[in-house]
């Protein structure tokens, strides 16, 4: 005779959990969807201009050329000067706001805030204010660059901080050597490849985010593209675009042979 499992109260009580949370998903998506108020006729003017997009890059206007790889250029200076500032300035930051391994300590806390609020404002945001203050052009780019990957690149360099080895720490000091010592021979070989490795991967989303901000006026690439787009101008907009694809393909490419030798 087979001998029956008695049902698991527990699954039972998973089911109806993830059941209740599927529910509150899709009744969730059904209000955004309706709040916002979707039309036919903006989806068709969607769908036509990617098609007109599309279209663009199979017949790109090749004498634009010229001007893509300028623009392109710009904005890849101005991914690398705003990274490489806020690699730099990230790092006292990122020690103001590494745990020190106790269970409350309020001022890692407070450099943990710090931190989350200069991450608050998108490089959009950013560049606008600065263009306030010192114009439109790429000098306003970099600089909204600059402070927001100061808030990620800080983030992250305190969480290298709090995972290193403790124990080349607890040797030297052991030996009576100082602070400055210990910092020098124990944290810092620990940390730089994690910080370099860190800032690469930052200056990567910084191309794409510098591609962006010429649409607001602060530079790069994104300047012609806007106008392209205001003009209907599709064969422009497909060599811009492809210029943006191949340069983003190019240097993710780059950078991840770069960081797996760091890391």
């Amino acid at each position: 005779m087979i001998e029956r499992i008695p049902p698991d109260p527990r699954a039972a009580h998973k089911r109806r959990r993830n059941g209740l949370i599927a529910a509150l998903l899709i009744a969730l998506y059904a209000w955004s969807l309706a709040d916002i108020e979707l039309s036919t006729r903006g989806l068709a003017q969607g769908w036509l201009i990617t098609k007109n997009i599309f279209r663009g890059m199979f017949t790109p206007e090749w004498s634009f050329a010229g001007e893509v790889l300028l623009r392109l250029l710009e904005s890849i200076e101005m991914a690398f000067l705003g990274t490489a500032a806020a690699a730099v300035l990230a790092v006292p930051f990122a020690f103001w706001a590494a745990s020190r391994g106790r269970s409350f300590d309020f001022w890692p806390l407070t450099g943990k805030w710090s931190l989350s609020a200069i991450r608050t404002f998108p490089e959009l945001i950013l560049a606008i204010i600065f263009m306030v203050g010192v114009g439109p052009g790429a000098f306003a780019g970099v600089l909204a660059l600059a402070v927001h990957s100061v808030g990620m690149l800080g983030k992250l360099y305190a969480e290298a901080i709090e995972n290193i080895d403790r124990g080349p720490i607890e040797a030297l000091e052991a030996t009576g050597a100082s602070r400055l010592v210990t910092f020098r021979f124990a944290v810092l070989p620990q940390v730089l490849p994690e910080f370099a490795s860190v800032a690469i991967y930052r200056f990567e989303i910084n191309v794409r985010a510098a591609a962006v901000l010429g649409v607001v006026g602060a530079g790069g690439i994104g300047t012609p593209l806007l106008f392209a787009l205001q003009a209907y101008a599709w064969e422009r907009v497909g060599i811009i675009m492809l210029g943006i694809i191949a340069s983003v393909m190019i240097i993710d490419t780059l950078s991840a042979r770069i960081r797996a030798r760091l890391v």
